[in-house]
């Protein structure tokens, strides 16, 4: 488990002032930029920290779950090299959708996530997983281990989520979504978002 201060004197970067998680690759920090109810796109500014208005979104497409990403991860090369097809990875931190019972209806909320599963999304050849977690300590999916025993109805409207977010008029996207994978092959996208991370920015003391 990497460390971090008990105080800081200024507020630390989601990105790369948290940490990974409890107890990863099992357990991570999910940082929380878009929840169900939010009709446009939210992404953290990889300079500041702050949220940024990323696009309003142009269909009637709504994420199913809280999205957002595990700190101290990168999407890069050992990222990449776990994807067929891929070319690498695309560069941002690792994307994590957490399924809760009861809303969250705010943004820039930081919880822990159990890793269940992973959607294998490739946008323009590059690898852009998502992590699929259930809150932990939820009442009623923090029993669930593996993404097989989440609602098959859930995995298709991520699944629609994700080939659709994107889409505007008369315009192409480059996005394919494979088979949903399972606990064991998330952890190990976790592991290597980690290591990508390591490699780029240096393991923190």
């Amino acid at each position: 488990m990497d460390p971090q201060p008990a105080f800081h004197l200024w507020r630390p970067h989601p990105w790369h002032g948290l940490r990974v998680g409890p107890a990863p690759p099992k357990i991570v920090h999910a940082y929380i930029e878009i929840c169900p109810f939010d009709l446009v796109k939210y992404e953290v500014d990889k300079d500041t920290g702050y949220l940024r208005v990323d696009r309003p979104q142009r269909t009637s497409s709504q994420p199913p779950t809280l999205y957002g990403f595990i700190p101290r991860t990168l999407c890069a090369e050992a990222v990449g090299s776990l994807m067929p097809g891929s070319l690498r990875g695309d560069g941002d931190p690792l994307d994590v959708c957490v399924v809760s019972e009861r809303p969250i209806t705010r943004a820039e909320v930081l919880l822990n996530a159990q890793v269940v599963g992973g959607l294998p999304m490739l946008d323009g050849g590059e690898a852009d997983d998502k992590i699929i977690a259930v809150l932990e300590n939820d009442p009623i999916w923090s029993n669930a281990a593996d993404v097989s025993e989440l609602p098959e109805a859930l995995i298709d409207r991520l699944r629609h989520y994700f080939l659709t977010y994107k889409l505007a008029p008369e315009e192409a996207t480059e996005i394919s979504i494979g088979p949903a994978y399972g606990a064991g092959h998330a952890h190990a996208v976790v592991e290597a978002a980690m290591a990508d991370y390591n490699s780029r920015f240096g393991k923190a003391e």
